[in-house]
């Protein structure tokens, strides 16, 4: 039975997702900058509702952009993880889990000074199957223009399914973190 860990903490949120052959399990709250304090404890408990002991076959990262210390904390600990357990370690960009649904749509997240994070994707199911506008840090501005016309997500939870089904889909395991 294949296990898969999914886990970012680029934003303010902690954001984890499992995914075994009997089930799907997510959990994503807001912990501002107490990634590193909480971390541990929340992957141990999220292995222990799902009844499984504390070993995945695949990890995913959200891999920013976010702020400096919360990307490396997540990080750090997957490919600790992922070290331990003999386990490659995909990432993807965090901004894939904020898709939702199907079509075409825009992701942001705040890069400070009027500016966004941004991306235009195509989604299936709640997965990104094509990058139309690549991440860039873009003026408000440019991105209204960019998203005109389209489903907009911005600043909201990221959602550990989006992000785990990203990376068993196309997760990169030469992966580079991106900072705010």
């Amino acid at each position: 039975m294949a296990v898969t860990l999914a886990l970012d903490t680029a934003t303010p949120f902690l954001t984890l997702a499992l995914a075994w052959e009997a089930g799907r399990l997510e959990r994503s709250r807001e912990v501002g900058r107490a990634h590193a304090e909480l971390l541990p404890d929340a992957v141990r408990a999220l292995f222990t509702e799902a009844g499984l002991p504390f070993r995945a076959d695949h990890i995913v990262i959200g891999t920013g952009p976010g702020s400096y210390t919360g990307v490396r904390v997540g990080a750090s600990y997957a490919l600790g993880l992922g070290r331990v357990w003999n386990a490659p370690v995909s990432g993807v960009s965090t901004l894939e889990s904020l898709v939702q649904g199907s079509g075409h749509q825009a992701v942001s997240q705040d890069a400070r000074k009027g500016n966004r994070y941004s991306a235009v994707y195509d989604v299936q199911s709640g997965t990104v199957t094509e990058t139309i506008q690549p991440v860039a840090k873009r003026s408000a501005e440019e991105l209204a223009t960019l998203a005109a016309g389209l489903p907009h997500h911005q600043d909201t939870a990221p959602s550990g399914l989006a992000l785990l089904r990203a990376g068993l889909a196309h997760g990169q395991t030469d992966w580079q973190l991106a900072y705010l």
